[in-house]
């Protein structure tokens, strides 16, 4: 915990930027009776029968202090899948950046391994390399910015029934859009002090 706490101190330095990562999945839904639009004073009218249409994936990967994100939508949440998101940090998103400081949970796939099985061997070496890397603590994945940012981004998006992974591309990618557009940050406010007060009772015990 502060060791995440610590990462989050640091100034913006753009040559080693903090990105958070997270993934959360959507129930693809498609309607059974095509819906009645609102209208003046009406509210729009939706059967409550529905058809699965299958599960997605989203990563999210957000840098807090230039309030930037980047959604993937993604078929899979495989190991492979992670791997490819990560090459696409350091290659395409931060090509110039010296390290990419990461913070993100520990769910299994997380972790430099992935990278090994999805890539040779000297390519798997040279990801890893590119990444400082920093887990939230068992039970602390709220410690990860990247959650909340997808606690808003379903909210504000996927809410609502989304039928074919297509239709949720375009629906996560106008939110992004607008959010970036906006350049909304997260001023973190929850310290090492704080949690040495607050949560007190996380820590070992000192008594002789």
């Amino acid at each position: 915990m502060e060791d995440v706490l610590e990462v989050y101190k640091r100034p913006y330095d753009p040559r080693r930027p903090v990105v958070c990562l997270d993934e959360t999945s959507k129930q693809l839904i498609g309607e059974t009776r095509t819906p009645v639009p609102g209208g003046p004073g009406q509210v729009a009218h939706y059967d409550s029968e529905y058809v699965r249409k299958g599960v997605a994936n989203l990563f999210m990967m957000f840098e807090p202090l230039a309030g930037q994100r980047d959604v993937e939508v993604t078929e899979r949440r495989t190991k492979k899948d992670y791997a490819e998101r990560l090459r696409q940090l350091s290659d395409e998103t931060y090509p110039q950046a010296e390290v990419i400081v990461l913070v993100q949970d520990n769910l299994n796939t997380h972790s430099p391994a992935s990278l090994y099985e999805a890539f040779a061997p000297a390519e798997a070496q040279r990801l890893t390399a590119r990444f400082e890397w920093h887990y939230t603590p068992k039970h602390g994945s709220w410690l990860d910015i990247a959650e909340i940012e997808l606690g808003i981004l379903s909210r504000q998006c996927l809410s609502q029934r989304i039928d074919s992974i297509e239709k949720l591309r375009e629906e996560v990618a106008a939110w992004e859009k607008n959010r970036d557009g906006a350049e909304v940050k997260v001023n973190w406010q929850f310290t090492t002090a704080d949690a040495r007060t607050k949560l007190n009772r996380l820590y070992p015990s000192m008594d002789a």
